[in-house]
């Protein structure tokens, strides 16, 4: 008599739509790597604006839509990361292109004593403290004379730096960005401790009752966001070339990211890609209506989470089981 354990099968962790998706992306990646030498400047530093975008929203992502750890406060650590750029940059004479990993890694240095903080907080309370420490922040950076005070400061260092060359690194810098952001949550999710990470979203008494140790997990996830949102900041203000402290710590970055991420799909990886295209159409061709704009945009997530409370994303992958980067395992029975 055959038992359950000598049944054959294989655990499947691609899908048909995911093959498809890897090679159309590896051929996207080749074509915008040359796109400095067909395109247009235009098209690189909108390039560039979609990819903060993204990266701030996919990290939004890792930290609310799978670790359950809803921040309003992310905001921060862009600020921050945008900061340290200059002063890595401007006051202590680094490369400007090389100031942007440094820039991030003092972002989530930072982050680890904020944890300690934050993470006495629950639910909406954690939502909130997030957004003090964002303010704290921008307080602080505001009463640096040194940076421009209130007012802000430009990036000077870039001055002797051609502005084709400038352009052309930081686009490619800004592609770097985005596939290890997404390579970074996908071997996440994929890992054991992606498995942990869902599991403290669901039920944080239930995965510590499973032997996962809640706290290490959550402190990884959030360092690992503050991480990307540094990395985002310091793109975005090296491209922008200035800085000032009511615009780069402004809870804006955190609105928005939330809406890319609900617009596309919450805890999905397609999600903030998707949403962070939405957004940037938007911004582009209808930000000049002033608040009308920013009416529409509330409007418009109204009526996806009534229509599609899963996001445009999470609603096409659950009715066509369409999955571009899937994290989940499959068991399937081998025929004999």
């Amino acid at each position: 008599m055959s038992t359950a354990a000598s049944v054959p099968y294989t655990v499947e962790r691609a899908t048909r739509a995911s093959r498809v998706a890897a090679v159309l992306g590896a051929a996207l990646v080749v074509l915008a790597v040359s796109l400095p030498w067909w395109g247009t400047n235009v098209a690189m530093r909108s390039v560039v604006e979609i990819s903060c975008y993204l990266v701030f929203a996919s990290m939004w992502n890792l930290l609310a839509g799978y670790g359950g750890l809803v921040s309003i406060g992310q905001q921060g650590f862009l600020g921050l990361g945008g900061y340290f750029l200059f002063i890595f940059a401007q006051k202590m004479g680094v490369n400007p292109f090389v100031s942007v990993p440094l820039a991030a890694l003092v972002a989530a240095a930072i982050s680890v004593p904020t944890a300690q903080f934050v993470f006495r907080l629950q639910g909406g309370y954690f939502a909130v403290g997030t957004w003090v420490v964002a303010e704290v922040f921008r307080l602080i950076f505001a009463n640096v004379s040194a940076l421009g005070g209130g007012s802000g400061t430009s990036l000077t260092a870039m001055v002797g730096i051609p502005k084709a060359t400038r352009e052309m690194i930081t686009y490619w810098m800004a592609l770097a960005i985005v596939v290890f952001a997404v390579g970074l949550v996908y071997g996440l999710l994929r890992s054991r401790f992606g498995l942990a990470l869902t599991a403290i979203r669901d039920s944080e008494r239930a995965a510590e009752s499973q032997g996962i140790d809640v706290a290490r997990v959550k402190l990884i996830v959030y360092v690992l966001a503050a991480f990307g949102a540094g990395l985002a900041g310091a793109l975005y203000y090296l491209s922008n070339l200035r800085i000032s402290p009511d615009v780069a710590f402004s809870v804006n970055w955190t609105a928005f990211s939330i809406f890319i991420v609900l617009i596309g799909g919450i805890g999905t990886i397609e999600g903030p890609i998707l949403g962070a295209l939405l957004f940037w159409l938007l911004n582009n061709y209808l930000s000049d209506y002033g608040s009308w704009y920013l009416i529409g945009l509330g409007l418009m997530a109204i009526v996806v989470i009534i229509k599609w409370p899963r996001g445009i994303w999470g609603s096409l992958s659950h009715r066509f089981g369409w999955q571009l980067f899937p994290v989940q395992r499959t068991l399937r029975l081998d025929k004999e």
